[in-house]
């Protein structure tokens, strides 16, 4: 058995993982081993787990404690590496095999002097920290204390893995961990020359010199003070055309130094090649960051002629996680741009708020050299959902991009289509390089006729829903109510969009204790999931406009099935449709294709609580005549849309 401290705490025998529950115990295990081998007081033991405010009866009952905590390491077999009591304290023995954070520190010890095999050595030692730290441990004194030490650690790994890379003209392989390690440390001058460095040779200098401003932003906001003499002297080699390019490979291998954990814990995102992102999407398909909307990116690239610059995408302000899904995005994406070759096709589905046109964006901007005509996002969709006309949305991208621009020289984000035909007309007439789709709709009927790549977003894993919180309201306020949050990205069923809603709210209401927040949205779910100042970030109405697309049988059973609580077969959808079992399976087997259910695993699927939630509001709980609901489907529904 093995302890994992990097990530959410948890036990693994390497096949299987179990993710320990944010009780009293678990902070008493995650106390003692952030002190692998020590001995930790008990006083000290007493803070982690009870705060300032300890009970009276605090010392029998952090021996009550360390009993649960070796009944739970018999339970998994742990025997031999039971809390040991000694003079003051408790120690926890480990070594490199047993405790992911030794082995972590193990690796990086070997790396020193190793040569060639720095870093591999080093990749292995990231890889294995499998997101934010301690999520599941409700201790202030430990994420206070002992979680931005731990961090450090990691960073100062990341630091040294970017600066090898730089040096071997693997510029491009750096972007993405650079990008999100400066947006989890805003603050980090090293970091952030890093990837000025790396925008610059690239070619992406109006880039480079933003991550200038934003850090010197900042740091005058926050600290009072200036960037260092090393981030100044290099904006302004930057700015003279004085800082070397140095080499830059051509080969986009975008091996990340993100968590790449085997095994995990199951999530709903589906994972084949599907991937998820956490930033939320509006109900007519647009990025919102937080706590505003999209800012205007730097000037894009010169079109292929030299002339005025290509075309400019939004960002998405305060993205957050995904680097190893991010990653393989942008490696996809860096095939493409090649004159004369086929387009680089990549679909994006899932659910309202999963974030799909927040990952094209990302993703897009993360590979803008390689396309010199610019990247642009179409939408597909009027505001109301409904398909925009071929011509009007044909002219309009022929206005985007610049004249004369070569071949495969320019990016394409289609985003919202409901229907393959939308896609085909585009694929084939555009002459782009890349062409990213977002869609509610699987596009099954483009799967098999282009072959693009399959990216489907789902809800996010439980850390990274309190990485999202974090990233917005700040380390200090979501460590001191962790069980607040927990309850908050329960209740946001880990949907993005619903995080995003939370958190700009929190975030304009900072006395406001988070467990208030979380009393009062429960009292009126999902509802109370809306911005009163902007239509767009309603989690309603993102569900209304996902409903009103369906035809209206597909629409009617999706209420009914909200009934079943958690997992959905095809047995327990006949009873509640009243449909036999073969027609129930076609109407799972549509719903599946729109994103408002998930398949759990084979067989089974799930709805996601806050999906079923607005159903369950929704519901007409009409007894009208339910036979004919799966052939009024298949016939309400083309074939081709899914």
């Amino acid at each position: 058995m093995r302890f994992q401290l990097l990530g959410p705490l948890s036990i693994t025998d390497g096949r299987d993982v179990v993710v320990l529950p944010p009780a009293k115990p678990t902070s008493l295990l995650a106390a003692l081993l952030v002190r692998p081998g020590e001995v930790v007081p008990t006083s000290r033991l007493r803070q982690a787990v009870w705060g300032e405010e300890q009970p009276a009866t605090a010392k029998a009952a952090l021996q009550s404690c360390v009993l649960r905590l070796r009944r739970l390491f018999a339970k998994y077999g742990i025997e031999d590496q039971a809390v040991v009591a000694v003079a003051g304290g408790y120690l926890l023995p480990a070594d490199g095999d047993t405790l992911d954070l030794l082995h972590f520190r193990r690796l990086t010890a070997e790396a020193e002097g190793a040569g060639e095999a720095e870093l591999p050595l080093l990749r292995r030692a990231l890889d294995l920290w499998r997101g934010p730290l301690l999520t599941n441990v409700p201790s202030e004194l430990l994420h206070r204390d002992e979680v931005p030490r731990l961090v450090e650690e990691r960073l100062r790994v990341l630091e040294r893995v970017c600066e090898i890379q730089l040096a071997r003209g693997r510029c491009r392989d750096v972007l993405v961990d650079l990008w999100e390690a400066t947006r989890a440390r805003p603050q980090h001058e090293g970091l952030a020359a890093q990837l000025m460095r790396a925008l610059y040779r690239v070619g992406r200098q109006n880039e480079a010199l933003a991550e200038f401003r934003r850090i010197r932003t900042h740091l005058r906001d926050e600290f009072g003070v200036d960037p260092g003499t090393e981030l100044q002297e290099l904006e302004l080699a930057i700015l003279r055309g004085d800082e070397p390019r140095g080499p830059v490979s051509d080969t986009v291998t975008l091996t990340s130094a993100s968590p790449a954990p085997a095994p995990t814990p199951k999530s709903p995102a589906s994972l084949a090649p599907a991937l998820s992102l956490p930033t939320p999407l509006s109900p007519q398909g647009s990025p919102h960051g937080s706590p505003g909307g999209p800012e205007e990116a730097p000037a894009g690239p010169r079109s292929a002629e030299g002339g005025r610059p290509g075309p400019r995408l939004p960002h998405v302000p305060g993205f957050t996680g995904r680097t190893r899904e991010t990653a393989a995005l942008v490696s996809h994406l860096g095939e493409g741009g090649r004159s004369g070759s086929a387009p680089v096709l990549a679909v994006v589905s899932g659910g309202p708020g999963m974030g799909k046109t927040a990952l094209a964006l990302h993703a897009a901007h993360l590979v803008t050299d390689r396309y010199p005509a610019g990247a642009v996002l179409l939408p597909l969709s009027a505001p109301d959902g409904t398909p925009r006309p071929a011509d009007e949305a044909a002219a309009e991208l022929r206005s985007l991009l610049p004249s004369g621009a070569a071949h495969g020289s320019s990016l394409v984000i289609l985003d919202d289509a409901v229907h393959p035909d939308q896609v085909r007309r585009f694929l084939d007439a555009t002459g782009c390089g890349a062409v990213v789709v977002t869609s509610r709709m699987g596009l099954a009927a483009l799967v098999a006729t282009h072959g693009p790549a399959v990216l489907q977003l789902g809800a996010l894993p439980p850390q990274e829903s309190r990485a999202l919180l974090t990233a917005v309201l700040g380390q200090e306020r979501v460590a001191a109510e962790s069980g607040a949050v927990h309850t908050l990205t329960e209740a946001c069923g880990h949907v993005p969009l619903a995080l995003r809603i939370v958190a700009a709210r929190l975030l304009t209401r900072p006395r406001m204790r988070l467990a208030d927040h979380a009393a009062w949205l429960l009292r009126d779910l999902p509802a109370r999931l809306a911005l009163p100042d902007d239509p767009r970030m309603s989690v309603p109405l993102a569900l209304d406009g996902a409903l009103r697309r369906l035809p209206a049988p597909l629409a009617d059973a999706h209420l009914r099935l909200a009934r079943l609580e958690g997992r959905i077969t095809a047995p327990d959808a006949a009873g509640v449709l009243s449909l036999p079992e073969a027609d129930a399976e076609e109407v799972l087997e549509r719903l599946l294709d729109t994103g408002l259910v998930e398949e759990d695993r084979p067989g089974t699927l799930r709805m996601n609580p806050l999906f079923r939630a607005h159903a369950l509001h929704r519901s007409t709980r009409t007894s009208g005549a339910p036979q004919p609901l799966a052939a009024a489907v298949r016939h309400a529904l083309p074939s081709g849309a899914t």
